[in-house]
């Protein structure tokens, strides 16, 4: 589980056992609180260490059994803080990846300028129907998700609409190793860089490309997108992280352009995406 959504459930439990400890009726021993709720007296326990993720009701039934029903906003803006930064993919993909592809877009068409990093694969912004589609049936398998893959497909090829209107500019990042990558089979490959390709010299299109040879400031990790300088969106296996403050959207925008001082452009990008195309199928 991630240390910051971890510290944010320890925090809300310390909030909780102080509003134990000094309700107007004064001191509540866990026991006695339990009793109170209806509930076992674990459940106070884990609450109150960070062991269990409290619902929304939970906190208003907390609130009013220590007698302070008027501090239940101010709780579930704490939940609802941490739970929508930390957004595990248990939890998102439940009704499959078009809910996700939806709260995409609707961030994407709030902004003007996106800067994207990514090591191990093709930018969803610049990706052909027929790669997304492998994108989300390997993750559909990996997760053992709702399969809703043609409508995720098509909100995923709709947000590229953005590229096309006045004002946007999209700054990609590319590893090498993602013009490789077969997840998908060779022929989607192929035609996927070819649409790569086919981006530089767009007017709204800024795309760069490390070479697997180039001498590197900071690791190739995690991809992560910074959209406006506002909210920084990244993933691991287990969730995906929104970020929105300005110290975490600082470093995500530091760690872009130093990554971005070992990139080729325009010609030079070219040939290291024709080196690909030849390596997908050698003569």
């Amino acid at each position: 589980m991630s240390t910051d959504f971890q510290q944010a459930r320890e925090s809300l439990g310390a909030r909780l056992r102080e509003l134990r400890l000094s309700g107007p009726a004064g001191r509540l021993t866990g026991p006695q609180l339990a009793r109170r709720l209806g509930w076992p007296h674990s459940k106070i326990y884990k609450l109150e260490n960070g062991q269990q993720t409290a619902t929304p009701e939970d906190l208003r039934t907390w609130a009013e059994g220590v007698g302070r029903p008027e501090v239940f906003a101010e709780l579930d803006a704490r939940l609802k803080g941490f739970e929508s930064h930390i957004r595990s993919w248990r939890r998102q993909l439940t009704s499959g990846h078009r809910p996700v592809q939806d709260g995409w877009n609707l961030e994407v068409s709030r902004s003007k300028v996106i800067r994207a990093w990514e090591e191990a694969v093709i930018p969803g912004m610049l990706q052909t129907a027929d790669y997304a589609r492998a994108m989300f049936l390997r993750y559909a398998d990996l997760h053992g998700t709702k399969r809703d893959t043609d409508e995720a497909v098509r909100l995923r090829i709709r947000r590229q609409e953005w590229l096309h209107e006045t004002g946007h500019q999209l700054h990609a990042l590319v590893w090498e190793a993602a013009l490789h990558a077969l997840i998908c089979s060779p022929a989607v490959l192929t035609s996927q860089l070819d649409r790569l390709a086919g981006t530089i010299g767009m007017d709204t299109v800024h795309l760069g490309v490390i070479p697997l040879s180039a001498s590197l400031k900071v690791p190739a990790a995690n991809g992560f997108w910074v959209l406006d300088e506002r909210l920084v969106i990244t993933e691991d296996w287990h969730a995906e992280l929104w970020l929105d403050d300005d110290d975490n959207v600082a470093t995500y925008l530091r760690i872009w352009r130093t990554l971005g001082e070992s990139a080729v452009y325009g010609a030079d990008a070219q040939m290291i995406i024709a080196r690909a195309q030849r390596a997908v199928h050698p003569r």
